[in-house]
């Protein structure tokens, strides 16, 4: 009986219930780190794209508003979806200004993730595309908040 028990426990600690499988498709809210940002929003869609005869993959999709023009954080001219498992591996993708000059939606997607991304985290960041580098989060948002 006292093996049993340690066992059960000793499974639970391994394999905690925050480490379950998401449940696709779910949508999260990203918001801003910085409060001076309060308009800055996004929303992230997760779900399973079957575009090849191979397995699916996952679909990260971002529409982020009202950010500031990204020269307005730094040495910046666009801004891209930072998808991460902290640790583990990380996606970068850019995101696209709509037409509007003044106040454009920036929306973004990748469709090639193949690992389980029950501990990931989602952002938007400032880049510059000549250099590479990318600034801090602007919006953030994570795994367990996806529904």
């Amino acid at each position: 009986m006292k093996f049993s028990l340690s066992v059960l426990l000793l499974a639970t600690l391994i394999n905690p219930l925050s480490a379950k499988a998401v449940e696709m498709p779910c949508s999260m809210i990203l918001t801003p780190p910085n409060q001076n940002l309060f308009n800055a929003k996004g929303a992230a869609l997760l779900y399973k794209v079957k575009l090849t005869p191979s397995f699916p993959r996952t679909s990260i999709s971002l529409h982020a508003l009202h950010l500031p023009a990204p020269r307005d954080l730094g040495n910046f001219d666009s801004y891209e979806g930072f998808a991460f498992i902290p640790g583990e591996i990380s996606w970068r993708f850019s995101l696209y200004p709509s037409s509007s000059a003044v106040d454009p939606v920036w929306a973004g997607k990748i469709d090639s993730i193949t690992a389980g991304l029950e501990k990931s985290k989602i952002q938007v960041r400032p880049s510059n595309t000549k250099s590479g580098q990318l600034g801090p989060s602007i919006l953030s948002g994570s795994i367990q908040s996806c529904h």
